[in-house]
């Protein structure tokens, strides 16, 4: 007596991808299936729907199959459409509108715009002169350390690295802030900005007027800071702006 023969186990449907992606398509996830140029049938899932649409397929429920879009170049100019509106209402060949084949594939109409000179292009500017550091402007510097605080906020708060402190606030909290005149250069000011796991310290020269902020270092603890670095005396809000005589309390 034979055995009987051995059952093979299918799946119930074969694995899919999306066309576009070519990511696997999960069980139960819903597919929607497109007509690209030429009426090739193809299976795009959700995430990559508004991709489809942009590269012109058409989903199939709609029944209409995409033509291959035709480039700028290729578009015929106004005077050929309705030269070719006219000629098909007359039941004849539309009238000859000039074409020349582009790389084998359907034909491009020429422009009917007149030809005209570019304008010459203007010569470039000589490049400027870098500005010597030491010829920089000097602006004239506070005399009370408040002022010179304030005036230090105001700087850093004008500059780029706002947005950096209202990044790093969304993660880790309100930082501590500190801010003080330099004792050994009166027109600078030192102003950290801590967290518990992060820090970084600005140095801003009131006499400078065209590089007054720079990062002079930055750390990973607080502990690593000086003592007196750590009075905190002024305070940052949600946008990483800064703002003295509001303390800022470890």
């Amino acid at each position: 007596m034979r055995p009987a023969p051995k059952k093979e186990l299918k799946t119930d449907e074969e694995a899919r991808s999306c066309d576009v992606c070519g990511r696997t398509i999960l069980k139960g996830e819903r597919t929607e299936p497109y007509l690209a140029p030429g009426g090739r049938r193809k299976t795009v899932c959700e995430l990559c729907v508004a991709r489809a649409d942009h590269e012109g397929w058409i989903r199939e429920a709609h029944g209409d199959i995409p033509t291959t879009r035709v480039r700028s170049s290729q578009r015929r100019s106004l005077g050929g459409r309705l030269r070719g509106m006219f000629g098909d209402r007359d039941g004849g060949e539309p009238v000859g509108d000039d074409v020349l084949p582009v790389n084998g594939d359907e034909p491009a109409a020429l422009d009917d715009t007149p030809a005209f000179d570019a304008p010459a292009r203007p010569e470039p500017a000589p490049p400027k002169p870098q500005r010597r550091r030491d010829a920089r402007h000097i602006r004239a510097v506070p005399t009370t350390s408040g002022v010179k605080i304030e005036r230090a906020l105001e700087l850093f708060n004008e500059s780029e690295h706002p947005r950096t402190i209202s990044g790093i606030t969304r993660t880790l909290g309100p930082p501590f802030v500190h801010a003080s005149p330099d004792a050994e250069a009166p027109s600078q000011v030192t102003i950290v900005v801590a967290w518990e796991l992060s820090w970084y310290r600005y140095k801003v020269d009131l006499g400078d007027e065209h590089e007054p902020l720079a990062l002079l270092e930055k750390g990973d603890e607080m502990g690593e800071l000086e003592d007196e670095l750590r009075d905190w005396n002024a305070a940052a809000d949600d946008a990483g702006r800064l703002s003295a005589d509001v303390g800022s309390a470890p």
